[in-house]
């Protein structure tokens, strides 16, 4: 075995770490990869014999990367986007499949990303680093090229954000389950008052269609019953799924997934319905686990 066999040997140990990391910091499956392999293309390169925790450096090589990821997304947008729903995570109706695991790990559900989407690029690595996965002040100051104590700032603000605004999801499965099928049970059958009952009031469902369909967002639990019965028609093609670790459907029609819905239940109500319909994003994720 040569020595680039030998570190890429190395890099592989890493790589479900490295991708769970830039999952979280870019809510991007296809970016995660790319961040990835850009620190696999750094390391590579780079003369590591001093590298005492060869992990440590891979996770701020990608921390490094995907923030640039951030701000460079950030500096295309000529507006804030309304919406804009992370990739979601499919695996069978019985739970997270095994190859998912590691990038689910701690339970890093759809309404978590979509808070994360609305920190500042350098909140959110500060946040991801320090509190997903331990990574020191003193390390993430270099990333940031802060100081720590400033860096200890950025993640105290995201943590701030993140606790009042991200639904902590109830974590029976099952039971999860239970209220999903009774949304849609009762969205099949037109019953509104059945609909309102599982919802919680002041539930939120977001839509994110893309660039050429604009993004919605619906609040209030009779507005989003209303919105069930309007297109109950989705629901007689729902396969169940899980969704980031979390109860959640796939719609099909003419064999075509049509959209992933990814819903939060909080004390045996739905808080959040999260639902991708981007037909360009639907069409890169791996859909095969329908056949659950």
């Amino acid at each position: 075995m040569n020595e680039q066999d030998f570190l890429a040997g190395r890099f592989e140990e890493h790589r479900d770490h490295l991708r769970a990391v830039a999952y979280r910091m870019l809510g991007s499956l296809s970016e995660a990869d790319d961040a990835v392999q850009e620190a696999w293309l750094k390391l590579s390169r780079s003369d590591t014999g001093g590298v005492a925790n060869l992990g440590g450096w891979l996770t701020t090589v990608v921390g490094r990367v995907c923030l640039d990821l951030l701000r460079s997304r950030s500096s295309r947008r000529e507006e804030p986007l309304e919406v804009r729903l992370p990739d979601p995570v499919v695996s069978g109706a019985r739970g997270v499949d095994p190859e998912h695991e590691a990038l689910l790990a701690d339970s890093v559900g759809i309404a978590l990303l979509v808070v994360l989407e609305t920190l500042a690029p350098a909140e959110r690595l500060a946040f991801v680093l320090h509190d997903m996965f331990a990574v020191p002040f003193d390390e993430i100051a270099t990333v940031v090229d802060r100081t720590p104590a400033a860096a200890r700032q950025l993640a105290s603000r995201a943590r701030r954000r993140v606790q009042g605004a991200a639904p902590v999801p109830d974590t029976d499965l099952a039971r999860q389950r239970e209220v999903v099928d009774a949304f849609f049970a009762a969205a099949r059958g037109g019953d509104f008052e059945a609909l309102v009952a599982v919802l919680d009031p002041q539930v939120v469902a977001r839509s994110d269609g893309g660039a050429l369909r604009p993004g919605a967002v619906v609040r209030g639990a009779a507005n989003v019953a209303g919105g069930a019965l309007t297109f109950a028609s989705f629901a007689e093609y729902a396969h169940p799924a899980t969704v980031n670790g979390a109860a959640g459907v796939v719609a099909v029609s003419a064999g075509v997934p049509v959209s992933v819905m990814a819903f939060t239940v909080t004390d045996g109500r739905i808080v959040e319905i999260d639902i991708l319909t981007d037909p360009e994003r639907l069409g890169r994720l791996d859909l095969t686990v329908l056949g659950d």
